[in-house]
């Protein structure tokens, strides 16, 4: 939901400080305690890419954090983060999240015949 006289969200995401190095730069963890949907509406309206979704949060670069904060997300310490996604019910725990297996190709169900050759 965006109010459009302040063209900022009024909805309550979360923010820790730019602290986590990855290739180079800094981030931050975004996240909704309400719904993933939210979350990913917000990154949307952020500029943030879908493929900055990890799990649970959003990775967003310390050039966005003063405009997630302007959009209306709060700033809390990362230990907040993690206590806020259980209270929700939305915390995804890399050791509880593994991916789908990629599908099967033609070359994985090959037979393979020592002596044999196609």
């Amino acid at each position: 939901m965006i109010d459009n006289r302040r063209a900022r969200f009024v909805v309550m995401l979360y923010l820790d400080r730019p602290a986590w190095p990855s290739r180079g730069r800094l981030w931050s963890h975004l996240i909704s305690d309400v719904s993933y949907a939210e979350l990913h509406a917000f990154a949307e309206a952020l500029g943030a890419p879908r493929r900055g979704f990890d799990r649970d949060h959003y990775d967003i670069p310390a050039e966005r954090f003063a405009m997630a904060v302007w959009l209306g997300a709060r700033v809390v310490p990362s230990r907040e983060l993690v206590r806020l996604l259980r209270g929700a019910d939305l915390r995804r725990p890399k050791h509880l999240f593994r991916p789908a297996p990629p599908p099967l190709t033609p070359v994985d169900h090959a037979v393979v015949v020592p002596g044999v050759t196609s």
